[in-house]
C-alpha cells in the first residue's frame, strides 16, 4: 500500500524544505508570503502554498 504525500506540512518540514530557520518561516507566514492555517495550536502550511511560494520566488529571479 502506498501512502499519498502530505497535503499540509508542519513548520519543521517547511524549515527543512527551504533550509531556513523557524523565525523566518513565521516571518513569511506573518507577512502573508506563505499561506498557512491552524488546527488548534498546530500551524500547517499547504503543500501547494509552499510550491506557490517557491514558484513566485524563482519567477522573480533571472538565471
Amino acid at each position: 500500500m502506498t501512502t499519498a504525500p502530505p497535503q499540509a506540512l508542519t513548520v519543521p518540514e517547511v524549515m527543512a524544505a527551504l533550509r531556513i530557520s523557524r523565525p523566518k518561516v513565521y516571518d513569511l507566514i506573518r507577512s502573508r508570503a506563505l499561506v498557512s492555517f491552524t488546527i488548534g495550536r498546530a500551524r500547517r502550511i499547504p503543500t501547494e502554498a509552499l510550491a506557490a511560494y517557491i514558484r513566485t520566488r524563482t519567477e522573480d529571479q533571472e538565471f
